[in-house]
């Protein structure tokens, strides 16, 4: 543990021997040092990913690309008229209660790709903008998949840490929901007094995989112990991964959801891009089978989000009262 006058930092994980190593001591020792950054922090950085650098820098361009559109172009893919809650959300629409003013952000959503709207609206097509694949679909698509695919394995490690087998992830998981959001927060010069990026939260669900644009910092974490916000640096092919209140309650606070804000510290304009690995609509606590309240990944979902958004009655029909 650090002394008071010196600064937190989170740590960086190599995830490179979990992924490619034969050994099991080498996977061993990967889950060991997430499942304690989990339990102490909620948050990490990671290496070894698998996602190449220039992949990164393709979405930064794309995202680019979609959030210079024309505001009337852009407000016509408003995910407030989409059924999946894919496509466009405008600068001011996300307002937290006990936060004087709303986010300083827009921002731009997808999620697994489907013919037809299924699960009420869990499950369907996305809107895609209306410019060149390979300066928008192409790389974006390409990073939902392998954040995606990389979302199941910290989920895997995360229940490894708690001595569970691997194979559950795939009965929590056959067709998870897994939703990805854009971001693009405007200069820090622009932005009024007391408005943040993001103002401080937990997130509601699963895992968290994090890409920051490099060199534009802005995300901070809250330390319970030390009570101060510790500067997470956006650094180049490093990910952050965060576990949200699902995963806390359902680990009977095992791992930690951590509080976290965002604010733009640099003068231009700053990027992100976070996919948010759930699991199965249906799905229930995979740590263990004694959770009495049986509550399900859905059901959790619309009870977070359904003062903050107008969830559809067909939604909540589908996994209960919340």
């Amino acid at each position: 543990m650090s002394s008071p006058d010196t600064n937190l930092e989170l740590p960086i994980i190599d995830l490179s021997p979990y992924i490619n190593s034969t050994k099991q001591e080498d996977k061993d020792s990967v889950i060991a040092q997430v499942r304690d950054a989990a339990r102490h922090y909620g948050f990490f950085q990671i290496r070894g990913h698998g996602i190449p650098v220039q992949l990164q820098r393709d979405l930064v361009k794309a995202m680019n690309n979609v959030f210079d559109l024309p505001e009337e172009e852009k407000l016509g893919m408003s995910f407030l008229k989409n059924p999946c809650r894919r496509g466009y959300e405008a600068q001011g629409m996300s307002h937290r209660v006990g936060d004087p003013l709303p986010d300083a952000k827009e921002c731009f959503f997808i999620g697994q790709e489907d013919a037809v709207v299924e699960a009420a609206g869990f499950f369907g097509p996305n809107i895609w903008p209306n410019i060149p694949d390979s300066d928008f679909r192409n790389p974006v698509w390409e990073h939902y998949q392998k954040t995606r695919d990389l979302g199941k394995t910290i989920w895997t490690i995360l229940i490894e840490g708690l001595g569970q087998p691997a194979s559950i992830v795939d009965a929590f998981a056959k067709r998870p929901v897994v939703p990805m959001k854009m971001i693009r927060y405007p200069p820090h010069s622009s932005v009024d007094d007391g408005q943040f990026g993001i103002g401080a939260h937990t997130d509601f669900g699963g895992v968290t995989i994090l890409f920051q644009q490099p060199s534009k910092d802005g995300l901070e974490v809250w330390h319970d112990g030390r009570q101060e916000w510790i500067e997470v640096p956006a650094l180049e092919d490093v990910y952050v991964i965060n576990c949200g209140d699902m995963i806390q309650r359902w680990s009977g606070g095992a791992y930690k959801s951590g509080l976290h804000r965002v604010i733009n510290k640099v003068q231009g304009k700053r990027m992100s891009c976070a996919t948010f690995w759930h699991g199965d609509v249906h799905a229930t606590n995979p740590f263990t089978s004694d959770d009495a309240e049986k509550e399900t990944v859905g059901r959790l979902l619309v009870k977070r989000f359904r003062t903050q958004y107008s969830i559809e009655k067909e939604m909540i029909a589908l996994v209960g009262e919340a």
